[in-house]
This record gives structure tokens, sequence and C-alpha cells, in this order.
């Protein structure tokens, strides 16, 4: 699962916890909405921990080679 998923899941618990009032016969809408919000958390919690294993920066040392060469204009050769 990913964080949008995580997300969806967070928004879609909260609206059904929060934002309806309906009644359905043996269905409670506000436990159904914070099992998904709990769902929802964890599988955020979880990829955040996950990815954040993956994301580590590598750094090579290679030798850099740092000699500057200064070329001079070159002499226009004398007037015959």
């Amino acid at each position: 699962m990913g964080i949008g998923a995580s997300l969806f899941l967070i928004a879609v618990g909260a609206i059904l916890t929060f934002a309806l009032d309906v009644s359905i016969s043996g269905l409670d809408l506000d436990v159904v909405g914070w099992i998904l919000m709990a769902v929802g958390a964890a599988g955020l919690i979880l990829t955040t921990v996950i990815w954040s294993g993956r994301r580590r920066t590598v750094v090579t040392n290679t030798p850099v080679d740092r000699r500057v060469v200064e070329e001079s204009d070159p002499v226009p050769p004398p007037p015959m």
C-alpha cells in the first residue's frame, strides 16, 4: 500500500465517521470509518518505514584532476 492509498483510506474513514449520519441495519458506519482510518494510518506508517531504508544517499570518492592548464595566446609570427 502506498502513501496515496493510505491517505485515501484515512479520508474515506473520516467521511464515514464524522460526515455521514446514515443508519444501515446491521452495519455501523462509524465503526467501519474508524477501521478504515486505522488501516490507513497503519499503511502510512509501514510505507514510511519501508521507504525510509531505500532512500539512502550513496557517495563515491573518485579522484578529481584539479590541474589548471593555462594556455597563453599564441604569439603571431613577425611580419616579413
